[in-house]
Formats: C-alpha cells, structure tokens, sequence
C-alpha cells in the first residue's frame, strides 16, 4: 500500500506545503493514521478520496503549527531584543565567545585575556605569572578548545532552532 500511493500522496501534499520536509513528515502521519485505522479501512469506499482529505487535513495543522511556532519564535526575539545591536550577528558571536571566556577556569581565564587582549606573548606571560613557557600554552590550547566547543555546540543549537521552524 505504501509503495503505490506514497508518490501520489507526496505529489499532493507537496503541493499544499511546498516544503520536502514538512511534506515526509506529513506522508508518515497519514501512513500512521492509516495503520493505526486499519480495522475500519474496509468501510471506506473510495479511498484515494478518503486519502487526500485525511492528508489535506494533516498539511493545514502542520502549516497551522509551524504558522504558531513562528510567532512564538518572533515574540520571543522580540522579547529578547534591548537593543539594536542584539540581532548584529556580529554582536551574538562575541557574546558567545564571551560566555565561553567567562566558564574558563581562572587561571585558563587570566591567561587568555593577557595574550588575546593584551597581546603579551607566552614567554611574557610566563614571566608576569612566573609560571613556565609550556604551561603558558597548555592553559593557552586548553582554553581554546574550551571556548571552540561552547561556540559551536551554541550554533548547533542555534541552527537546530531555525531548522525546526523551517
């Protein structure tokens, strides 16, 4: 069953959603509902009929759905919004990569802020904290990778985000 009406069914459903994602997800509700239903499908007397208004139905809640989701995701950018430079890509970015700084621990901390924002060396640093070269880059590469991970693991949720709403 599923391998004769699935291309008609998508054909239809893709042309209500004009979306290839939403337009799966809809083709398994229906084949969902129709297993689910399946003692009463002898009932049915035109099925292809019964079909494209059960999936016609199922596509306008999807849509009505994601229209909800996409509201509620405005509001909330509009909730979350102080300032102008708060949507500034730019601005998200560096916030991102400052909430990383600020979960360093303080030694990693201090030592990255003296080489990115004073732009001292490993070996001036080292001699300012009295600490050896080595350790300087150790805290330097572990403090790296700790900032990296936080950014992209935050873009990941990010892009997730948008692409639930998609």
């Amino acid at each position: 069953m599923f391998e004769q009406w699935h291309p008609l069914l998508a054909t239809h459903i893709y042309r209500v959603t004009q979306s290839r994602p939403l337009t799966e997800e809809i083709v398994q509700d229906v084949f969902l509902k129709i297993w689910n239903n399946r003692e009463t499908l002898g009932d049915i007397r035109h099925f292809w009929s019964w079909l494209l208004v059960i999936s016609r139905n199922h596509a306008l809640n999807a849509l009505q759905r994601k229209a909800r989701e996409y509201k509620h995701w405005e509001q909330w950018v509009k909730d979350n919004a102080t300032e102008a430079n708060s949507i500034d890509p730019t601005h998200s970015f560096y916030t991102l990569i400052d909430e990383a700084i600020d979960q360093l621990s303080p030694r990693q901390k201090e030592i990255y802020l003296l080489h990115r924002h004073e732009r001292m060396t490993y070996q001036q640093i080292a001699v300012h904290l009295n600490i050896g070269r080595e350790t300087v880059k150790t805290h330097l590469e572990s403090a790296t990778r700790a900032i990296s991970k936080h950014v992209k693991l935050q873009l990941a949720v990010t892009m997730t985000a948008i692409h639930l709403l998609l």
